[in-house]
């Protein structure tokens, strides 16, 4: 029974990698004017993601310096990884996809993989305890995938496939449920994998979409953008805050 609980969550869960799909149905002209805001809007969300929810959960198991580490070995690894990227589809100067698409959905699987450990963990508690935990993770999921669905289209995917892709990557929830599950939901090493993760995803923010809203020059965007940035910690952390 409890292995059914799991799987439904995750499933569930999984979902919210369809949080773009509203999207197919608007005219692209009336989906560029949210792009921008949306790509705002994730780079806050990921900071806000990295600090008040991967971070902060992985300080008390593993200490400061080694969450830290794990961090920096993360953002270390993701500098890496966008310069192999780069040279491999960029290396004639003309990226019709950029390389942040790709970490977007690397760094996405790796968390949501790492939520789905956490969901069978808390199922094997109780049942009760499975369902708050699987309802708040979904609350921050929902608006960090809206963004990440936006970011993928601003880096060269179209809306088809950007959703496809950001729906695989939230199914890595149901691969960490099944094994959270058959291995006991011993979940050490997710906490090891939270801050690498957060340093994934502060490498994602910092270099890569914080860039692209400093190459708006019109004051109004420069604003809305900036305003939908702030909304995106603020919206994490009151989450955080609100199921603490």
């Amino acid at each position: 029974m409890v292995l059914l609980w799991i799987i439904l969550a995750t499933i569930i869960d999984s979902l919210a990698g369809l949080a773009g799909i509203f999207s197919l149905w608007i005219s692209r002209k009336s989906f560029d004017k949210i792009l921008f805001a949306l790509v705002g809007f994730s780079a806050g969300a990921l900071l806000g993601g990295a600090f008040f929810h991967l971070l902060a959960e992985s300080i008390e198991p593993l200490g400061t310096n080694i969450a830290f580490t794990s961090l920096f070995i993360g953002f270390i690894l993701f500098f890496l990884i966008e310069r192999v990227l780069h040279w491999h589809h960029c290396h004639e100067g003309i990226c019709e996809t950029h390389p942040l698409t790709y970490l977007i959905l690397l760094g996405d699987s790796i968390h949501n993989f790492i939520d789905g450990l956490v969901i069978a963990a808390s199922f094997l508690v109780s049942t009760e305890f499975g369902i708050i935990t699987t309802i708040v993770i979904i609350g921050h999921e929902v608006p960090q995938e809206l963004g990440n669905f936006g970011v993928l289209v601003y880096g060269g995917f179209n809306k088809t496939k950007a959703l496809a892709f950001s729906f695989l990557a939230q199914a890595t929830c149901i691969a960490g449920g099944l094994i959270g599950f058959f291995l006991g939901a011993q979940t050490s090493f997710s906490n090891y994998l939270l801050p690498f993760a957060a340093g994934g995803f502060i490498y994602i923010a910092a270099s890569d979409l914080i860039p692209e809203l400093h190459k708006e020059t019109d004051t109004k965007k420069v604003v809305f953008s900036f305003i939908f940035f702030v909304l995106g910690v603020v919206f994490l952390y009151l989450i955080k805050a609100l199921f603490e």
